[in-house]
């Protein structure tokens, strides 16, 4: 169970055709929150959109970028209540200095459901770190406890858990 209440992991995870690590059944950032829930107990809700399946490398990261300049906003399969939660990770890849555009979306529709609550942002990449992420979820979730934030290359996610172990461990869970 997580440290202080009920813990939800939020994520988009892209399979397919990745930066580094080929064609995957199973994207990055899917890995990552697997191995959070695996650890903390917390439930999970995946942001899923089918915008973005079956498109090559190249033409994604092309879209990708013209959605990050353009503002779009992406619809996105179901929802989640936030209200039972008292701590929610939110994780994804990075592209384009920031999550996809996708998770903007979830932000402008749960803009208010997280005030008060703990935030934990975290990232697949393959170099670009946190990118804009944190400074990102702060902006969405002005009236959150939004912590530092963890990141891990995507080519690592695989054999990594110990690295996502160590990084909860120094979260208290």
């Amino acid at each position: 169970m997580a440290k202080d209440g009920k813990a939800l992991v939020v994520f988009f995870s892209h399979a397919g055709d990745n930066y580094a690590v080929g064609n995957i059944e199973v994207g990055n950032t899917k890995i990552v929150a697997d191995y959070i829930t695996e650890i903390t107990g917390a439930e999970q809700f995946e942001i899923v959109t089918h915008k973005y399946d079956g498109m090559a490398y190249t033409p994604l990261i092309n879209l990708a970028k013209e959605e990050t300049k353009n503002g779009e906003l992406p619809e996105y399969e179901g929802d989640v209540d936030l209200s039972g939660y008292d701590t929610v990770f939110i994780g994804g890849p990075v592209w384009w200095g920031t999550y996809p555009q996708v998770m903007f979306t979830f932000f402008k529709k749960h803009a208010d459901d997280l005030k008060g609550k703990t935030v934990i942002p975290f990232t697949t990449h393959e170099g670009s770190g946190l990118a804009n992420c944190v400074e990102d979820v702060k902006e969405a979730f002005s009236g959150a406890n939004v912590t530092k934030g963890f990141s891990i290359y995507g080519h690592e996610v695989r054999t990594g858990r110990a690295k996502v172990e160590k990084w909860l461990k120094g979260l208290g869970y």
